[in-house]
């Protein structure tokens, strides 16, 4: 069975207005993966990895320099209209009016998809007894918890039952209770045979959800391979230091090269996440 979605040295340079003539910034270095059809497909990074540009360029939003990406099938770059007809895109930002009520979010997103009468009206209905949204799917959306919203931005991304869904971290800022649910209703969905592309920060959604990871830095993927294989590549304990205001990368570093505990130190923003043989003992000397 052919791929759902493949990528093949993908190459994405974004040039500053200002100043003039000013060197870009490349977001994607020769960018390679697929996602076999059917499956849930991690991909992970830090911040200004390229996981957002590639979602673009996935689902036509951007455009690559140089490259091939082909979704379910089709040529992103030559046939966009048709990727489009077959793709379901739940972006970082949520997409509800909440203006409007649950069904009539649903109901213009069809129409947006030429979905029109009957058939519109039970897949609104479909779709909200699915997410149980069932009983708020009269009230404006404002009135809706976090959990709630993000069901409805992912229950209108599968209105017109696309072959591909791309999920931009969809359980950001979500408590862990309905991160736990919104889990629940995405391994459901891969159950039915749906392909999703899943970019994410947390490790263990990536765990439980996906069968396959891609680790993105720096616009290339640095590893690739299932959950329990990347993860038997790492030895020792995890440590995390959460600091209550972003740090500067490389004075952090300088301040940890004494502390010989540690391996595979990164730092993103306030974030400091390493490897020791042994993380009890290693956390005395990182504190200090």
């Amino acid at each position: 069975m052919p791929a759902a979605i493949e990528t093949r040295d993908l190459v994405k340079t974004y040039k500053p207005a200002y100043p003039r003539g000013a060197p870009g910034v490349k977001a994607l270095d020769g960018l390679t993966f697929a996602v076999e059809t059917g499956t849930i497909f991690g991909l992970l990074g830090p911040n200004g990895a390229g996981k957002s540009t590639t979602m673009k360029i996935l689902t036509t939003l951007s455009r690559p320099d140089s490259g091939e990406a082909r979704v379910a099938g089709i040529d992103v770059l030559a046939n966009p209209d048709a990727v489009r007809r077959v793709i379901g895109y739940v972006a970082q930002k949520s997409g509800v009016d909440p203006e409007s009520t649950g069904r009539e979010n649903l109901t213009l997103q069809g129409q947006l998809h030429g979905m029109r009468g009957v058939l519109l009206a039970t897949r609104v209905d479909e779709l909200l007894d699915r997410f149980q949204l069932k009983e708020a799917g009269n009230r404006p959306a404002r009135g809706y918890s976090g959990g709630m919203q993000r069901k409805l931005d992912i229950a209108l991304g599968l209105i017109h039952r696309p072959k591909v869904l791309f999920l931009d971290e969809p359980t950001t800022g979500l408590d862990p209770e309905a991160r736990g649910a919104l889990w629940s209703l995405i391994e459901d969905l891969a159950e039915s045979g749906l392909t999703i592309l899943l970019t994410t920060h947390y490790l263990e959604e990536a765990d439980r959800l996906a069968e396959r990871i891609a680790i993105v830095d720096r616009g290339r993927v640095v590893v690739e391979g299932q959950p329990f294989e990347l993860k038997s590549e790492l030895k020792g304990d995890s440590v995390q230091v959460v600091f209550a205001e972003a740090q500067d990368g490389p004075r952090v570093r300088a301040a940890l090269a004494s502390v010989a505990a540690i391996q595979d130190l990164l730092i993103d923003d306030k974030i400091l996440r390493a490897r020791a043989d042994h993380g009890a003992s290693a956390v005395p000397p990182i504190r200090a």
